[in-house]
């Protein structure tokens, strides 16, 4: 079946809209969209990057032997060209998250993109879905009469709104009502405040936002006069006050439009809403649950832990034990977690069997236990020094501030730093050792074998989209 052009274009460019808003919020995203014009249409796919490839017996499964999504559809044809939409039942595909509907103008929609494993929630993400499958309908209904591609570009930026409405959701439904307090003010002051210093220093510390009927259980231990509450919109007032609540469980309280006070644990007030930062970057939660992070103005949905599995996976393969490579593991975590905290780079040179001679660097005798939390500790300071720590399968550290190098290798990246190109050289010589990079900026990259163990391939520009997607049948079929 052939979409009209217009339709066939807004497709398209909510689609690009969806992947470049989706790769902004969460690393790079591929997205795909199953869709219906009418309920007798046959079934379309969208699907440029095969996201939805290796799930074809389950959709096979929902889409053409049981047929429920079309069978049990709500009456369409009753509803209102635009505002008007029924949601359908989401699909259980592993690693994916989906969201899509029924609606006049476009019959089915479902839309699935990735469930990326260091999300905070994906609560966001299926907002974002959803408001993809309300933009595409009205695009629909429009019939390109407004085509301005004002659906792709309000896709592109819509961090605020997803976060927004999934908060608006979860609030509603923990208190039985819609909130009281301005979720979008609240937002807004919160990235104000995570990039407003005092004295060079970035915000430490948290700030819960409660609904004024809750403000009587509060744990107050300041409360400000009603005449002295400064607005959360000062952000440099805000900023100074974090000032009473930093590495203490004490909290700001306020009620979204001013500062009321100061409290302490606030842990009975369920439906409290959260900003905790933490110097550089910061979360947003709700009761307890985060919802995203933030970092250098804006909302992302990683949880600002490195992924760090291939690295357990690659200490499996080596001759380490179990129980070594898991402590050793442990290890690593820890010290680059206190890297990314403090803001600093470093480099972990892992050798398992302890097989390398004595290396360029400051040499420890006898080689340091870090099972020891003392060791652990003066391992995390000695990361910030220049050079590498050198680590073996058994746990201790034998080096530090260790050189590495090697001969040139083809897949050496100029725009990157020294640590990342040592590393290669160095892997690429040593093929046993494993080298863990944490760049000042946040990144963490694992080596082995002189390659990037977790480098991510870069997706292509959505130019090759078709405007004439093939039917869910053809593709079932590999076609």
């Amino acid at each position: 079946m052939i979409l009209n052009t217009a339709k066939q274009i807004s497709a398209r460019n909510v689609l690009e809209g969806l992947t470049q808003g989706l790769s902004r919020f969460s690393g790079p995203s591929r997205v795909a969209l199953i869709m219906a014009e009418t309920r007798d249409s046959p079934l379309l796919i969208h699907d440029p990057r095969r996201l939805l490839r290796g799930h074809e017996p389950k959709l096979a499964k929902v889409y053409s032997e049981e047929g429920d999504w079309r069978e049990m559809a709500p009456d369409t044809a009753a509803m209102k060209p635009f505002g008007q939409a029924a949601w359908a039942q989401k699909l259980h595909l592993t690693g994916l998250i989906c969201a899509g509907g029924y609606s006049q103008p476009l019959f089915y929609q479902m839309w699935f993109t990735e469930l990326h494993p260091n999300m905070c929630s994906t609560g966001p993400t299926e907002c974002w879905l959803e408001h993809a499958a309300w933009l595409l309908a009205h695009d629909f209904a429009s019939e390109g009469a407004f085509f301005t591609s004002a659906s792709k570009h309000a896709l592109e930026a819509f961090e605020h709104h997803a976060v927004r409405n999934h908060l608006f959701a979860e609030m509603s439904k923990a208190q039985g009502r819609p909130p009281h307090v301005p979720l979008y003010p609240i937002l807004e002051a919160v990235l104000s405040i995570s990039t407003t210093r005092e004295e060079g220093q970035p915000p430490s510390g948290r700030m819960i936002f409660v609904e004024p009927s809750d403000a009587d259980h509060v744990p107050w231990m300041v409360r400000f006069p009603e005449v002295e509450r400064p607005h959360l919109r000062n952000a440099k007032h805000v900023r100074k006050l974090l000032l009473a609540v930093e590495n203490s469980q004490r909290r700001l309280v306020s009620d979204g439009e001013r500062v009321l006070g100061v409290s302490g644990p606030a842990n009975g007030l369920s439906n409290r809403l959260t900003a905790d930062f933490q110097d550089r970057f910061g979360f947003l939660r709700h009761g307890g649950k985060p919802v995203c992070s933030f970092l250098d103005g804006v909302y992302q949905s990683t949880t600002r832990r490195p992924n760090l599995v291939l690295l357990e996976e690659a200490l499996l393969e080596t001759q380490v034990g179990l129980d070594q490579g898991h402590a050793l593991f442990h290890i690593v975590s820890t010290i680059v977690d206190e890297a990314r905290r403090e803001g600093f780079g470093c480099t972990l040179m892992l050798d398992p069997a302890a097989s390398l001679p004595p290396l360029a660097g400051q040499h420890v005798a006898p080689p340091l236990d870090l099972g020891d939390s003392q060791n652990l500790d003066l391992a995390k300071s000695l990361a910030k020094l220049d050079g590498a720590l050198h680590l073996t399968g058994a746990g201790s550290l034998r080096a530090f501030a260790c050189l590495l190098d090697g001969k040139a290798v083809e897949s050496e990246d100029r725009s990157r730093g020294a640590r990342f190109n040592s590393a290669l050289r160095f892997t690429a010589m040593h093929r046993g050792i494993i080298v863990v990079v944490v760049s000042a900026d946040s990144p963490v990259f694992i080596f082995q074998g002189g390659l990037q163990l977790n480098a991510m391939c870069d997706l292509d520009h959505e130019g090759d989209l078709e405007l004439d997607p093939p039917s869910l049948d053809h593709w079932l079929e590999g076609q």
